[in-house]
């Protein structure tokens, strides 16, 4: 039985006659190892599937000649503190990450493994930032315009196409705008994982040099728990006060030290 079962899920391809025999085999564990072994095959064709479909956008940019496809997404449009940051991403046409999605449905463990696998196999990628200050001057819709065409202008090779999860940029670039473009597009979501590990890093950091506001754990989201902590602590500079929570307990300090 030890047998059966390392010749079914070890080896790249099981032989369909001998397979065939296995079915024919009398003993309840070997039928139960074939059900193993078929629910295993049908999860692994729907993820090449998923995989196939995330590159459909990707392919008709390749198919219409262009071989240095860019995608960008950004993270951190909505906290209180942190910066915004934009990924973009040049994958190959023969690039494979199954099972790669929007950033935000992967775990934590899943991100840093997608992180480094796609760093690994993208033909270029770059990283930007625009922290709180620079957000509150521009408004944060300029600010992620900002990352993601500081982004493009930093890869390492020039692209010739964009991808874009629901955002236009004032580019002369071939663009194409998705809506949920980090669940349609490859690219896209590559550059959602490389921009959220990047953040969410970044705002592990914080957590040292301000510890007590719990940055590790909200990323700067307006959760209870920060607020409390603002309330009781006061703001950082990592605090963007053109939001609305942040502005209000900022006019309740001064009205208070007046």
């Amino acid at each position: 039985m030890k047998e059966i079962e390392k010749r079914l899920f070890t080896e790249q391809n099981a032989e369909l006659e001998w397979l065939e025999a296995l079915k024919k085999d009398s003993r309840k564990g070997v039928h139960q190892l074939l059900q193993k072994y078929e629910r295993q095959q049908r999860k692994q064709a729907l993820t090449e599937q998923m995989h196939e479909d995330m590159k459909a956008y990707e392919g008709a940019l390749w198919a219409a000649g262009h071989d240095a496809v860019a995608g960008l997404d950004e993270v951190g449009r909505g906290p209180l503190a942190g910066p915004v940051v934009a990924a973009a991403v040049i994958l190959p046409k023969n690039v494979r990450l199954l099972g790669l999605t929007d950033s935000k449905k992967l775990s934590k463990e899943k991100r840093e493994a997608y992180y480094e696998q796609i760093k690994e196999q993208a033909l270029a990628y770059s990283v930007a930032v625009v922290h709180a200050d620079e957000i509150d001057k521009l408004n944060i819709y300029q600010a992620t315009k900002k990352a993601m065409l500081e982004a493009i202008h930093t890869l390492p090779l020039k692209p010739d196409a964009l991808l874009l999860d629901a955002m236009e940029l004032p580019i002369h670039l071939p663009q194409q705008s998705i809506i949920k473009g980090d669940q349609k597009s490859l690219t896209i979501a590559a550059s959602s994982v490389l921009a959220k590990v990047t953040r969410d890093r970044y705002m592990e950091n914080l957590e040292n040099r301000y510890p007590g506001y719990g940055f590790a754990r909200h990323v700067g989201y307006g959760t209870q728990m920060h607020l409390d902590a603002i309330e009781r602590l006061g703001l950082t500079p990592e605090h963007r006060r053109s939001f609305r929570p942040v502005r209000e307990v900022e006019s309740q300090t001064e009205s208070g030290a007046s």
